[in-house]
Order: structure tokens, then sequence, then C-alpha cells
């Protein structure tokens, strides 16, 4: 297992009060970063990580809510960061609500729920995370999407959440570009089935889902010290899955 040293880092992994987000805030703590563990409705959950974080091995730790999608959200929420903790030196962009059914079956508001969750809260947190980057003259963004999505491959059912997870490894490679002079790094980390997803197809590569650690070991990896030449990668954690086989 790769092991970062964040000691005097402050991390923010969206929400974080559950699921795969809570293991990827974990392991951050459990490398010495402050913890910052954002919900949007489960508050009891995300102080429960807060805790586990301190437990973990984080100096601080606190909650923060929001509605990622919403730029008054999301400045509330960096500035209580900020306050509490300190500029965010790692972004986890980890929020991405999906509608696993056929895109005609979905309403407009289901639709516009899995879009804007998903890039526009990928663009704000990163929009209000980059000042105190560049001012830094340090800062690992990582964007979660999901595998396959880079290749274009698209299914009538869960439509939106593959366009949106394309558009996402996108902005992704272009903030890489944009900030390759400033001590910032941009990548992405794309599952397929992870070991808490809602649904597992009949097969699965290796006969298994990803467990938490492989999602964290490729998250490490970009967040690392040594990892400051590597920007705008996306690594597919899909164990050797390809769709586009016939």
């Amino acid at each position: 297992m790769i092991r970062p040293d964040l000691t005097g880092r402050t991390a923010l992994v969206t929400g974080s009060a559950k699921g795969v987000g809570r293991e990827l805030l974990l392991a951050l703590a459990e490398r010495g970063a402050s913890a910052a563990v954002h919900y949007r409705s489960s508050a009891d959950a995300a102080a429960e990580v807060a805790d586990a974080a301190r437990e973990r091995g984080a100096p601080a730790a606190t909650t923060v809510q929001g509605d990622v999608a919403d730029p008054d959200d999301v400045d509330a929420m960096f500035d209580a960061v900020e306050d509490e903790l300190d500029g965010v030196d790692v972004l986890v962009n980890n929020v991405g609500p999906f509608a696993p059914r056929h895109w005609e079956d979905i309403s407009f508001e289901q639709w516009n729920t899995v879009l804007q969750a998903n890039v526009n809260g990928t663009y704000l947190c990163c929009k209000r995370a980059l000042p105190e980057m560049r001012e830094e003259a340090w800062g690992r963004i990582v964007n979660v999407g999901y595998a396959s999505a880079e290749k274009g491959l698209v299914s009538p059912k869960n439509a939106p959440y593959f366009i949106a997870k394309q558009g996402v490894l996108m902005f992704t490679r272009m903030l890489a570009n944009d900030t390759q002079y400033e001590g910032i790094t941009v990548n992405a980390v794309s599952p397929y089935v992870v070991e808490n997803s809602d649904e597992f197809p009949d097969e699965l590569p290796r006969g298994r889902p990803a467990d938490f650690e492989d999602v964290i070991q490729a998250m490490l990896f970009f967040v690392d010290e040594d990892s400051g030449y590597v920007s705008g990668e996306n690594v597919e954690v899909d164990g050797g899955w390809l769709p586009e086989r016939v």
C-alpha cells in the first residue's frame, strides 16, 4: 500500500459520510491529513466519520454540509473548512448520483440532478479550491469517474451518469493542463463495480467487485508528494473489464 505523508495537509472528500467517499477520507486521515467530511443530509453519519478520522490519525476533523451543485453552498463549505481547519490541499470530488433506469423513464429533474451533481459539482469545488492551492503552490485534486466513460461507451440505462462522467474526465484533463505550472495535479480514479454497489452484473472481472482498498490505492498514488509530475491521468479500477469486447 502506498503511504504518502500528508502531515500538515487538509483533505476534503465530497460525499464522505458514507460508502466509497467515507473510505477515501479515512485513508487520507490515516496518512496524517486533517479531514473535512462533506455531507448533504446524513449529519449523524458524517459526525461518526469525523470521529473515526480522528481515531485513524487526523490531527483535526470537521463536518461540512451543502449541495455541491449550488455555488453558494460550495462557497460556504469551503469557508467552513478554511475557518475550522485550513485551506484545502487535497480535494476528492466523489459525489456522483446516478439513475439506473432507461433514459426515457427518467424525469427531467432526475436527469438534471445527475448531470449537475457530477459535472457542475466537480467544476464548482475545483474552482473554489484552486485559489488556496495556487497560493500554496501545491495541491492534489482527484475526481471520481466511471470505468469506460473515457471510451465514450454509453447505455440507454443510466445514460446521464455515463454522459456526466465523460464530462468529468474531460474537465480533469483540461484542468491538469491549466494548472501545470502551479504545483497542482488533477487526476481521476474510475471504478467499475465496487463492493458497496447497488447492482452487480452476472460476471465480474477477476470474480469479484473492487474492494475499497483497490480504489484507495489509486487515489493515494495521485496524492503522494512524489507524484507531482503525474497530472491529467485517469486510472480505471476495473479488474481488466473490457466492455467493448465482441
